[in-house]
């Protein structure tokens, strides 16, 4: 995949479904105390894309505590997800609902496995994301960490492919940089590391593989102090992606010295 350009005015941006963004992290909004403490994590973190489970956080219910009223939609991108869905036609209604609900096309799909893994149901996946973008949807895909499934979701029409650098909530890292490399290499859209990112390091590594971006929520979420966990993950996407940018040096078997062995005193 051709590395993004540089914007005219100085800014690293990146392009999903027509759609600017200048901050390479995206964060979820669940696993957290309270309301209050999500905002804080997400303000702390520079994300502008959060992600909503529709199945699991109130959008609706004005009676009841409703996260716009902390996170705002007129500053914050929501990514409608499908977590906690486990057959195509659940995810496929879900999003359904959720454009009802908020208008919201731009969306993740995830159609998971039975526990204890709950790895990407590919099966399953392809039959939902075939349906939705037939529905008109612009469709955010998590995928297992297969080239031949990300090379046909691209082909169906899905906007950014999101495979997984380790079993959802696992707090692995990234479990198989050479297969996700291989991957962004053959990409022509967006492709971003989602799930098992646990630490700074972690989501340093995706963007030095080259990705577009970051999606995390545990790692934030459970951390011991989530807001500071947040602004060091800000940090880490902005270093791996500089690096990236930058290009590592080779590595080598051996060693080479950093001062010149001519001209030395004897």
């Amino acid at each position: 995949m051709t590395p993004d350009l540089i914007a005219p005015e100085g800014l690293d941006t990146w392009t999903v479904a027509g759609r600017r963004f200048t901050s390479r992290l995206i964060v979820g909004t669940g696993k957290y105390k309270d309301l209050p403490e999500t905002a804080a994590a997400i303000e702390a973190s520079g994300a502008e894309i959060v992600t909503v489970a529709v199945r699991r956080v109130n959008l609706s219910d004005p009676a009841a505590p409703m996260l716009q009223d902390y996170v705002d939609p007129k500053k914050y991108t929501y990514l409608p997800n499908t977590a906690g869905c486990h057959t195509a036609r659940d995810a496929v209604r879900t999003l359904r609902l959720a454009r009802e609900a908020g208008g919201w096309n731009l969306v993740k799909l995830e159609v998971l496995g039975p526990p204890p893994h709950l790895y990407p149901d590919m099966p399953a996946t392809f039959e939902a994301a075939e349906a939705l973008i037939k529905d008109g949807f612009e469709v955010m895909v998590y995928c297992a960490d297969d080239p031949l499934a990300a090379m046909r979701l691209e082909e169906m029409g899905c906007v950014a492919i999101m495979p997984l650098g380790a079993p959802i909530g696992s707090g692995l890292g990234i479990q198989n940089p050479a297969m996700l490399s291989m991957m962004i290499e053959q990409a022509k859209v967006p492709l971003l590391v989602d799930a098992g990112v646990g630490t700074a390091s972690d989501a340093a590594i995706g963007m030095e593989l080259g990705c577009s971006a970051v999606l995390m929520n545990s790692a934030i979420a459970h951390a011991r102090d989530p807001i500071l966990m947040a602004r060091a993950m800000k940090h880490a996407v902005q270093a791996g992606r500089l690096a990236y940018l930058a290009g590592r040096m080779a590595r080598r078997m051996g060693a080479d010295p950093s001062s010149p062995l001519t001209g030395l005193i004897r």
